[in-house]
């Protein structure tokens, strides 16, 4: 049996009632009102159907390209639209379409598992330093405040340089160690003010361990801020590993990726426009989509904004 009703929950009005009394009421939680909103939110729904889409790709990229995006002809470099090749070729006669397709596969993989792991960690750490406070919370201030002060672009250039992996995984982990610091902060502040509340002063006073006031009764109601941060965020996380795959230190070759891609052809940009403007525009449709969806998210979730 719950201890109290948790922090977010209304009171829905539903039929059934006994007799002369009106209707009969039950709870509605922040959840459920944030779904209804989003249903009806067109910037949600058209942002939402863009990153099915692009999940879809990424999980099938040969439904809609065929042929490797590893497969050139140098015979064909630069040259623009051909029937069966629509975007035109890059400098090294690979098939600019084939690409775009293959390479939104990298893109979305390294944008959700850096979120992933950012918002986990971020929110572990975070969580606790709120819980229990003291000396945990102002260590991890501290090493919160070192991690801050370290331009992302900057440590990218230094601590990627020295990494030889084509694979996705060290461009994840750079994003990972500098990216939690900003989620366990807003974990820190969502998890203290909802620890202050009076159905977790009543597990308390009923006994409840520390484990289960945080599992059962805070992180529920303390998760939505962190949500709304982690899906804005992973539109920066996608557009940071382009900019590091641009720089030369994130993915690398034979990697297919938008970033690699935009970076080969800004040198043929006048003479063939074609081989940057397709890759560069599905970058910037991504990472707009991502950022829609968390502006929509963060709207449905702020109780102030209704």
């Amino acid at each position: 049996m719950d201890l109290a009703m948790d922090e977010g929950e209304t009171l829905e009005k539903t039929p059934g009632g006994p007799e002369g009394t009106g209707p009969a009421e039950k709870p509605r939680s922040l959840w459920s009102d944030a779904w209804r909103d989003l249903r009806r939110n067109p910037v949600f729904i058209i942002s939402g159907l863009i990153i099915l889409f692009l999940i879809f790709i990424s999980l099938w990229p040969s439904a809609i390209a065929s042929g490797s995006p590893l497969d050139c002809d140098l015979s064909k470099a630069q040259q623009g639209s051909q029937p069966g090749h629509p975007f035109g070729f890059n400098g090294q006669g690979c098939d600019v379409y084939t690409r775009v397709v293959y390479g939104a596969r990298t893109s979305v993989s390294v944008g959700i598992l850096a979120t992933l792991g950012v918002a986990l960690l971020g929110s572990a750490l975070g969580g606790l330093a709120g819980f229990f406070g003291r000396g945990w919370d102002a260590a991890l201030s501290r090493v919160a405040d070192i991690f801050f002060g370290i331009p992302v672009v900057l440590g990218g250039l230094v601590l990627l340089s020295v990494v030889t992996s084509s694979t996705i995984w060290p461009v994840i982990g750079f994003m990972v160690l500098l990216g939690w610091p900003q989620i366990s902060r807003i974990a820190r502040g969502s998890v203290i003010t909802a620890k202050q509340n009076d159905y977790v002063q009543a597990a308390r006073a009923l006994g409840a361990s520390s484990g289960r006031m945080l599992l059962r009764h805070i992180a529920p109601n303390a998760v939505a801020p962190v949500i709304v941060v982690a899906t804005i965020a992973l539109g920066t996380y996608i557009a940071l590993e382009a900019t590091l795959s641009y720089l030369g230190v994130g993915l690398k070759p034979p990697t297919v990726s938008w970033g690699i891609d935009i970076s080969s052809a800004s040198p043929y940009v006048r003479n063939a426009p074609h081989m940057l403007l397709w890759p560069a525009g599905a970058l910037a449709v991504t990472v707009l989509a991502f950022i829609m969806l968390g502006d929509a998210v963060r709207d449905a979730l702020d109780p102030k904004l209704r």
